[in-house]
């Protein structure tokens, strides 16, 4: 499993224990979430902006937050996630596993009741796109 860095300046939630806290960042959930959507079959890739194409050129490693937009109010989130997925898989099949997938993970390892997984499907990658990926890279 790649580990993943993360940036603890904005800490937006404290989940209190017999009078103690623990903080997790909005990083922390999307990362958490990225994880479980690269896990579902049928999705191409994540949709995200331009930094985040360049932070994993410069840095050699997969941004698992790519395309994951997260947002905790109190004990309850909301997440967005942008994807593309593969061509001819059924869109509705691979909305449901990600909802699914990431509503458990990231009840499970924070605590946090997920509310909403709002998927957002950005593109299909049919088969001609992933031919001329690999001949720009054999080139």
């Amino acid at each position: 499993m790649e580990e993943q860095d993360i940036n603890n300046e904005e800490v937006n939630e404290k989940v209190d224990t017999a009078g103690e806290s623990i903080q997790i960042s909005d990083d922390v959930v999307a990362v958490i979430a990225g994880k479980a959507v690269s896990e579902v079959s049928g999705v191409s890739g994540m949709a995200g902006g331009f930094a985040g194409g360049i932070t994993e050129v410069l840095s050699g490693k997969k941004n698992l937050s790519k395309g994951i937009k997260v947002d905790i109010e109190g004990k309850e989130s909301k997440i967005d996630v942008n994807i593309i997925v593969e061509y001819g898989v059924r869109i509705p099949d691979v909305a449901f596993e990600i909802q699914n997938r990431v509503k458990k993970a990231v009840e499970t390892m924070t605590g946090l009741t997920v509310l909403n997984v709002n998927v957002h499907v950005q593109g299909v990658k049919t088969t001609e796109d992933k031919e001329e990926l690999e001949e720009e890279k054999e080139i």
